[in-house]
């Protein structure tokens, strides 16, 4: 049998940013930092991103036909995001079981109407500590960790190592996290790109990180901080979709601007692009310096694995070629504007000019 517990994640953007005032509580329940265990090789600096962490009591709920003890987690990040975990135990004779944990409904609703539900109301109670909160929550970055406690074996027989085990379960741990009903209707390269990504630290551990989902096998004293490189990473993402759509907008009012010709620009234009600069400086550094966040190499290369996935990188990049855009388009009117005012000054100057030598004549003809 293969037990364990399918992991959701959720990550919400709220607003542009958060202040930095301390959160007592939220939904009832004491928040606290979180943090990785002091026994781990951890920089001695703090994290950028020190999430405050609510952990709801857990409940039994309906899932299928059996009543599971659900688990639910919220996280707050500062830079105006909220991450949400649901965590669901399982026990299945086969791997391709598992496929039809992607899409469950708990006491006859979707996961995803759930966390929304508790992102909105974990929304309404943060609220006053956000900086431009959004008008209503966006579409949420969903991500599914299956969790196997360990690998099944039989008695008398050698263990295979997780890496092992993977090699002769590819097919059907590719399609499992691919969400694919039938492992055997999966071409070869399917199969491999899909687990392509896989590290192990022992024998007995394995993630395997594809774009929709990932498979965690013995990592029990590691799982919480693994989901939290996860959770942030899926933050990043949900994150730059957010500052993808602003420069969309800014874009689209560049644009609009260059096609009236506008001469004056405001000084809210000149705030905006300082701020998305200010925020992409921070990006950037979150990015380019991962061992400064995780001083355990084996966390920085699940992280690494992660950002390749969900191509972070990629989505940074083409945000900072809108931004360079953008100020290219606004240097173009400003510099039509100025050329507009020294052409007004040439002109000025040369009908004054053209004043002065009329009076001039006038004086001299009335002389």
């Amino acid at each position: 049998m293969y037990r364990g517990e399918v992991v959701y994640i959720f990550a919400f953007d709220l607003a542009y940013d958060m202040s930095r005032e301390q959160i007592k509580q939220l939904l009832g329940v004491p928040l606290k930092e979180y943090s990785i265990e002091p026994d781990k090789r951890s920089p001695k600096q703090l994290f950028f991103y020190r999430p405050q962490m609510a952990e709801l009591p857990e409940k039994m709920r309906k899932v299928g036909s059996a009543q599971v003890p659900v688990r639910v987690s919220v996280k707050l990040f500062n830079v105006g995001a909220v991450s949400i975990q649901i965590r669901v135990p399982f026990e299945v004779e086969k791997i391709k079981d598992l496929v039809g944990y992607h899409n469950i409904d708990i006491d006859g609703v979707s996961l995803e109407a759930q966390a929304r539900t508790l992102a909105q109301d974990v929304f309404k109670e943060i609220k006053p500590f956000c900086i431009k909160p959004v008008s209503s929550l966006e579409q949420s970055e969903n991500y599914t960790v299956f969790c196997l406690k360990s690998l099944p074996g039989s008695e008398g027989e050698a263990k295979i190592s997780a890496e092992q085990w993977l090699m002769s379960n590819r097919r059907e741990v590719a399609a499992m996290l691919t969400e694919e009903q039938n492992e055997t209707a999966l071409s070869e390269q399917e199969m491999i790109e899909s687990t392509e990504f896989y590290l192990t630290y022992y024998d007995s551990d394995l993630v395997v990180v594809d774009w929709d989902a990932a498979l965690v096998v013995g990592e029990k004293e590691d799982l919480a901080d693994i989901l939290h490189i996860m959770e942030m990473a899926n933050v990043q993402l949900v994150e730059l979709e957010a500052y993808d759509r602003i420069m969309d907008a800014a874009l689209e009012v560049a644009y609009r601007d260059m096609s009236r010709r506008r001469m004056r620009i405001n000084r809210e234009v000149h705030r905006n692009l300082r701020e998305i600069r200010v925020d992409l400086a921070r990006l950037s550094d979150e990015f380019l310096n991962v061992t400064k966040f995780f001083g355990d190499w084996h966390f920085a290369r699940i992280y690494q694995h992660l950002s390749k996935r969900f191509h972070l990188f990629d989505w940074h990049r083409i945000i900072q070629e809108k931004q360079k855009t953008l100020g290219d388009l606004y240097q173009l009117l400003q510099q039509d504007a100025n050329n507009f005012l020294m052409v007004v000054l040439e002109t000025t100057i040369v009908l004054l000019f053209i004043i002065d030598l009329v009076l001039l004549y006038a004086q001299t003809k009335g002389s």
